[in-house]
């Protein structure tokens, strides 16, 4: 059929005025017109897509190198001033004319750093026991909607709660253990974090050990291997990169946090000392004095604040995705 239809428009050709010879070359000549058109169409939509998507990532980078260079010009009396000096020093004080990020970094990472660790002994367990025992049924629907809930709780909330619920409970060990009964400190923000972050950690951990193929699991358990040999010799291996990388979201999250570590740290520029000591992070320094900053160099130290907070932020991200790239599975 085709070569009689190519046959066709052969003959059509040598017609004047494109004259068809007959119906079965006309309808060939449509198909052929629909199919090019369709065609062009198609391509002309792929490109089309692709320069959008090709703008959107582009307008990223964009805001993000803005956001630094913003950043870097709003900071730059600061850092003129104070130099490198400014990331060791150890004095805040706004009268003197005095500042030094020391103690809110210090902070800042202690807080985050303690409170991952406290949310993986939470988080992990829950990963495992929604992406492995209970993977669909009321007791699964059940936990997943409290763990949303826990991600949609605002972080002011989170303060209140710290403040007059758990800073209480925090003061009454700190009693027991000899140390100066403060309440509210490192330990106590890094509480309210480590609860604030579980949701992220977990639901990724989730959705990563549900993905691991079932013929790895059958296959570790028809040559003898328990439950819990199966998940710690299968399941974790397979599924590390992917839990790992909900861990590293979780940490994200928790070194920008703001309203809920300011309101249970202490809000003290002293270097801590201690897990128990008051202390700031870069967050709740600047959440606290940008109202109140009136000189130019103070508005200037805080905001150098910002990016050395975007910059710890960045490092640790990177280091992240290094980590998760080798911890893959093959790699």
């Amino acid at each position: 059929m085709l070569e009689k239809d190519t046959k066709d428009i052969l003959v059509e050709l040598e017609y004047p005025m494109g004259m068809l010879k007959d119906s079965s070359t006309a309808d060939f000549l449509a198909k052929v017109h629909a199919r090019v058109r369709a065609r062009w169409k198609s391509g002309f939509s792929e490109s089309s897509f692709r320069k959008i998507l090709y703008s959107a990532g582009i307008c990223v980078l964009v805001l993000l190198v803005a956001i630094f260079f913003s950043l870097i010009i709003s900071s730059l009396p600061a850092i003129r001033r104070f130099g490198v000096g400014f990331l060791f020093g150890t004095t805040w004080d706004p009268v003197k004319g005095e500042f030094g990020a020391l103690p809110f970094i210090v902070g800042t990472l202690i807080v985050s750093f303690l409170a991952l660790i406290i949310s993986v002994f939470l988080s992990l367990p829950t990963s495992i026991f929604l992406g492995e025992y209970f993977k669909t049924g009321a007791t699964s629907t059940f936990i997943k909607s409290i763990i949303e809930l826990l991600a949609g709780i605002p972080s002011v909330i989170y303060g209140f709660c710290g403040l007059f619920l758990l800073a209480p409970v925090v003061r009454a060990l700190e009693v027991k253990l000899g140390v100066m009964p403060y309440g509210v400190g490192i330990f106590t923000a890094s509480l309210i974090l480590s609860i604030m972050i579980i949701p992220y950690s977990a639901s990724i951990g989730r959705e990563v050990i549900s993905l691991v193929p079932s013929d790895l699991k059958e296959a570790a358990l028809s040559l003898g291997a328990t439950r819990f040999e199966v998940i710690r010799k299968v399941i974790l291996p397979y599924a590390r990169s992917g839990i790992f990388a909900g861990i590293l979201l979780s940490l994200g999250r928790a070194l920008g946090e703001t309203m809920a570590v300011t309101m249970v740290i202490g809000n003290s520029h002293i270097l801590p000392m201690s897990i128990f000591s008051p202390g700031n992070t870069l967050a709740s320094v600047i959440a606290n004095e940008f109202t109140e900053a009136t000189g130019s160099l103070y508005l200037a130290s805080l905001i150098e604040l910002g990016l050395v907070l975007f910059m710890v932020t960045t490092v640790i991200n990177v280091l992240g995705k290094v980590i998760v790239r080798r911890t893959g599975v093959g790699g």
